[in-house]
């Protein structure tokens, strides 16, 4: 009777002797997270425009004190504050720029 023997498996012999192969996969998991949290973030600011290949000028919160011109060309993005001094250059005058009924900005060259 020595093939008739009851051979039970154990919870020891069915797992894997690696104690990280659950895990192996979360670092994948949390880089798709992180890059779909910065999409998310970039939507919900309305800032989606950085993210294509083209050219972008954005002007925050226009004609007031805490305005800021984001610019972004190629792949670099430069970020400037608004500050109240005044610069005076000589040169010769460009154009003007006009506001439009929707609140929309023309420049018209001279």
């Amino acid at each position: 009777m020595k093939f008739m023997k009851n051979k039970r498996r154990t919870y020891d012999t069915l797992t894997d002797d690696d104690p990280m192969s659950g895990v192996a996969n979360l670092f994948d998991v949390a880089m798709i997270f992180a890059i779909g949290l910065l999409v998310v973030a970039l939507a919900h600011f309305g800032l989606t425009e950085l993210l294509i290949d083209s050219d972008v000028t954005i002007v925050k919160n226009p004609g007031q004190e805490n305005m800021e011109v984001i610019i972004k060309q190629d792949d670099s993005i430069e970020k400037l504050e608004m500050t109240k001094e005044t610069v005076t250059t000589s040169g010769k005058k460009f154009g003007t720029i006009y506001e439009t009924g929707s609140g929309g900005w023309v420049l018209v060259k001279e």
